[in-house]
């Protein structure tokens, strides 16, 4: 029946189109708002939410609040998991974009803790926890869906395209954040950095809109009608692929990269001892991300015709390399040592595996556990690079400037990274239905 499925009733390319078409736009306003609050805890919410004597102290509080998402994740990719892979793709899609988008909005309405106390950073946490749980769910839908919609020969492309909008949403994020970050201290504390928070009314709608037009792939819906829906997929999921779930947590270390670039990064170059401007690595990081989404397509372009693991493991090994490069241009202070560096690092290494890592996950699973096995995998690893900005922050104790441990932290995620997906299979070429290994009816 499933061979039928596959071979009669391939989705054609327009469906194909459609679908990464929604998935790059939703990504794109989901990721906005879950960027918006990093650049807001690296520059703005030590002092809003956190004040403290010592503002070292403030920013290690803030980033800590911006990794309690990965504590909610791994939860929220259970719960969104199960009822992904029971009824279906779409519904969870429309979800997660509600969820994150009313979330964000209300963050930009709370109040100071100059003004409301311990309350304003207690309302701060419960909201972040609530951007954890829709993010869950987010690339792991829009990644199974898109490439369980593709054709043959081009799954990688087209499920591409969910973390390509996932770039531009750091762009769409960090180009609004620098229209209020040069605003005066007193203005950008008080009402200019809720601006950002309350843009994602109009995001939650775009988003809601875009999503309502979505299909459920016909491989699941064949499931559908043959009643082969799994009734527990997660106890399904460790029951027969533990070892690939296992895998993808691994393989998704390689995203500390990602979040000590973007969080990390952005704290230490522009804290008092390293002394660059704001605005100049906000640039660098819109510049590193504008070449991802030219590159990210053309490196899953590549997977289709090579496989999966060289692209991935290429990209992950040449990221633990240059996070070193990166960091050693920040510390010599010059700007174009700083772009090019960033680029190479984000634009050429990271966004390889970037591109390939919706197709590699979900190619390990089977249908009826897919959307469990990548949300569960990615969640539980994405928990240390949610943490990373706050480890490297300790790591580089009170001068400030001492780097070298947070590259050693991100180069031996990378190899841990590396490791697991080569011991993985190589499915470019694997028929859709054959993805996976047996599964027993629970």
């Amino acid at each position: 029946m499933h061979a039928t499925v596959d071979a009669q009733h391939r989705p054609p390319a327009p469906r194909a189109t459609r679908a990464a078409i929604a998935s790059f736009l939703g990504s794109t306003l989901e990721y906005y708002d879950f960027y918006i609050y990093a650049s807001a805890a690296a520059l703005v919410f030590g002092k809003v939410f956190f004040p403290s004597t010592n503002p070292a102290t403030g920013t290690l509080l803030s980033l800590a609040s911006f990794g309690v998402a990965y504590i909610a994740r791994p939860i929220g990719a259970v719960i969104l998991g199960h009822f992904g892979d029971r009824v279906g793709r779409k519904r969870i899609m429309l979800l997660t974009v509600l969820c994150m988008g009313s979330a964000t909005t209300l963050i930009g309405c709370l109040p100071s803790y100059h003004t409301a106390g311990v309350l304003a950073p207690v309302l701060l946490v419960i909201l972040r926890v609530l951007q954890g749980i829709s993010a869950a769910g987010e690339q792991s839908g829009a990644g199974s869906l898109t490439m369980e919609h593709a054709p043959a020969g081009r799954r990688a492309f087209f499920a591409s395209w969910t973390l390509t909008g996932t770039q531009a949403g750091f762009i769409l994020a960090t180009v609004v954040f620098l229209a209020v970050a040069d605003l005066p201290d007193s203005q950008l504390l008080s009402w200019g950095w809720r601006i950002p928070f309350w843009c994602s009314l109009v995001v939650v709608v775009l988003a809601y809109v875009v999503r309502r037009r979505l299909e459920e792939p016909e491989v699941f819906q064949a499931e559908q009608r043959n009643d082969d829906i799994a009734k527990y997929p997660v106890a399904l999921l460790l029951r027969t692929q533990s070892a690939d779930l296992l895998r993808v947590v691994l393989c998704a270390f390689i995203a500390v990269v990602s979040t000590v670039f973007a969080v990390f990064g952005l704290a230490f170059a522009t804290g008092h001892a390293v002394g660059v401007s704001k605005t100049t690595m906000l640039l660098v990081a819109v510049s590193a991300n504008i070449l991802a989404l030219i590159t990210q397509p053309l490196w899953a372009i590549l997977a289709d015709r090579i496989g999966r693991r060289p692209v991935f493991i290429g990209g992950v090994l040449g990221s633990g390399v240059m996070i070193f490069v990166y960091f050693t241009a920040i510390m010599s202070g010059s700007t174009a040592l700083i772009y090019l560096t960033a680029l190479l690092l984000i634009g050429v290494c990271y966004s390889a595996p970037n591109a390939v890592w919706p197709t590699f996950y979900a190619e390990m699973f089977a249908t009826r556990v897919r959307l469990s096995g990548m949300a569960i995998g990615t969640q539980i690893g994405f928990a240390l690079a949610g943490f990373a900005p706050t480890i490297a922050w300790t790591l580089v104790g009170n001068s400030r400037t001492h780097w070298l441990p947070v590259a050693i932290l991100v180069a031996v995620a990378c190899a841990l990274s590396a490791g697991a997906a080569f011991t993985a299979r190589e499915t470019y070429r694997t028929p859709l239905t054959e993805l996976g290994v047996p599964t027993a009816r629970v």
